[in-house]
């Protein structure tokens, strides 16, 4: 009898299981499906990521659902559309013996006209991302009227990504008996409140510990100067022969410059991020699933519809904003019972951010050396001798020039012979790492150093405004129209500031003028960064310049010591302190 049967599930759907590979329930599994099945409480589950969390909701939903009815029956909600391309692949999969089930999944980027005509065609489980989805509903393509199940899967991540107004706009068209299902890998704050505002006493379901690091995952970092960051993941990779896994960054252009880096130098590597189009993206996924690639350069959004079990590695090229994203991305590596390694390449005015990361995951860092040029050329020398010994000769293949070989190589010694043809193959790795010295570790005093790809903002709306992290990106991609890559946010009292991809600079300007936010004014202006040593004089620069513009007050001292640019900028603060007390008494 199978063990997925002891659960509540049919035999179709089980015999469908024990022909992909499934032997033993994983925890979560074992946890949330008899519960779905069996009751119709909401459920608040926490699982790492690569535990099974799909079929956790998706078996439970496919064992109830009416096939003799076409109306939409469960609308699953995630982050990113490689995530819900994922889990609608993982249902079809399970539901093959299930005749008359259709799922039908709804992403941006992909011909919306096609989703209608599929969404007509009935679909009794829907897999989407929460701006198409709205999207949908606005066009009254998709019904949720008779909707008895809603999943919420990662969550955090939607949370993180500002999403909360699209999951709003979809749960306020849901019955109010459905049963909501969320699936979470961390456990912030946020997810709280989303438990409170739109579950009615869920059963908690936790499988190990939340927001704790896999077992089977080891971290390490390495600490360096920012210059030196390439560098470094480049020894790294040539350190670990056998690497297979996914190279993070922070944002798009960033993702793009490195990827197109290892290109240059010879790695089988590409890219993944919101940049490119579907076709291209199914593309870079299909040659790394295959192996075809052994690095996978991507953004965190992107990844998140990643699911490959023997995945070696993860690198941090640096690491994400928010510390929760740095368990999903070390969950890319370790799963099914596999040993994985999670790496952070760091300055020093990152260790602060490792000490927190080890707080939240209940794991201790290991401070990993630089390899040197001449570790990594003794790696690679033992595995060609290993690779040599191995090799499996066809005699008849050299047999014939055998004999004037031999007479060509006769004068050479053993050793001489070995140098040889260990130096013609190495000679390129050899010369190249002679030349390039050492990488040098960040051994300097935490500095604050801009990333060249962002450009900082200032908002004059603050915690006063009831603004946090997740509403100032949702405001911004709400305003914007898209998604963009946002860096650091500083939320003050009441004003704030945030980092986004410069490229896209003119576009957030314009993007707000005249906007408002609950009948107040936005005021979005570039800003530069802050380039002194000494952190709290920076947030307290940027104090003082934001009182100014929120008062409009003049406040410039001699020497410019409020504002960037000294007494060479003298002129240009008084006409913008004077804009700013010309727009003030408008408002009033």
């Amino acid at each position: 009898m199978s063990v997925f049967k002891k659960l509540g599930l049919s035999k179709e759907i089980t015999d469908v299981l024990e022909k992909m590979g499934y032997e033993n329930p994983t925890e979560i599994q074992e946890k949330a499906i008899p519960q779905i099945l069996n009751s119709t409480d909401d459920v608040k589950a926490f699982a790492q990521t690569g535990t099974g969390k799909t079929a956790a909701f998706s078996l439970p939903i496919i064992e109830q659902i009416d096939t003799n009815s076409r109306e939409t029956q469960a609308i699953i909600l995630s982050p990113t559309r490689e995530l819900a391309i994922q889990i609608a692949k993982n249902i079809n999969e399970f539901a093959k013996n299930r005749k008359g089930l259709s799922t039908v999944c709804v992403y941006g980027g992909s011909n919306i006209t096609n989703q209608i005509k599929d969404l007509k065609r009935g679909a009794q489980i829907v897999v989407g991302t929460p701006g198409r989805t709205v999207d949908l509903i606005n066009r009254r393509a998709l019904k949720l009227k008779n909707i008895q199940w809603v999943v919420l899967d990662e969550a955090d991540e939607m949370l993180n990504m500002g999403f909360k107004e699209d999951l709003d706009k979809v749960l306020e068209v849901t019955p109010i008996d459905k049963q909501t299902l969320l699936f979470s890998a961390t456990f912030p704050r946020e997810v709280e409140r989303i438990a409170k505002n739109y579950m009615n006493n869920p059963v908690e379901i936790t499988a190990g510990t939340k927001n704790i690091g896999a077992d089977t995952v080891t971290h390490e970092y390495y600490l360096v100067t920012e210059r030196n960051r390439y560098a470094t993941l480049k020894r790294i990779v040539d350190m670990n022969i056998n690497m297979y896994g996914v190279i993070f960054c922070r944002t798009r252009r960033e993702t793009q410059e490195i990827a197109d880096k290892l290109i240059q130098d010879g790695y089988s590597a590409d890219s993944l991020h919101g940049d490119l189009s579907q076709s291209q993206r199914d593309f870079v996924m299909n040659k790394f699933r295959n192996k075809k690639l052994h690095f996978l350069v991507a953004t965190d959004v992107a990844a998140r519809g990643i699911d490959i079990n023997d995945l070696t590695h993860v690198i941090n090229h640096k690491l994400p904003d928010q510390i929760e994203s740095y368990t999903h991305r070390s969950g890319r590596t370790g799963r099914a019972g596999k040993e994985g390694v999670s790496i952070a390449i760091i300055s020093n005015k990152e260790k602060g951010r490792i000490r927190q990361i080890e707080r939240l995951i209940k794991k201790n860092f290991v401070q990993k050396e630089v390899p040197t040029g001449k570790d990594i050329c003794n790696v690679k020398l033992l595995q060609y001798v290993a690779k040599i010994k191995n090799l499996k000769v066809d005699d008849a293949k050299v047999s014939d020039n055998l004999d004037e070989i031999t007479v060509q190589l006769k004068k050479l010694t053993k050793d001489e012979l070995i140098k040889r043809f260990v130096y013609n193959e190495f000679e390129t790795l050899l010369s190249y790492y002679q030349k390039a010295g050492d990488v040098l570790t960040d051994t300097t005093k935490s500095n604050r150093v801009a990333d060249e790809n962002m450009q900082r903002f200032f908002v004059n709306l603050g915690k006063m405004d009831e603004l946090n992290p997740a509403r100032m990106i949702g405001m911004i991609n709400d305003h914007l129209d898209k998604k963009i890559d946002i860096g650091q946010i500083e939320i003050l009292k009441s004003f704030s500031f945030f980092e986004a991809d410069k490229t896209y600079t003119e576009e957030i300007l314009k993007a707000f003028e005249g906007a408002n936010r609950n009948g107040r004014r936005i005021s979005v202006e570039k800003t530069e960064k802050p380039k002194t040593r000494s952190r709290n004089r920076d947030r307290g620069r940027d104090r003082n310049r934001g009182d100014r513009k929120r008062s409009g007050g003049s406040g410039h001292r001699k020497g410019g010591s409020g504002f960037k640019g000294g007494r060479d900028n003298k002129e240009g603060f008084k006409r913008k302190t004077e804009k700013s007390s010309r727009k003030r008494r408008t408002r009033d």
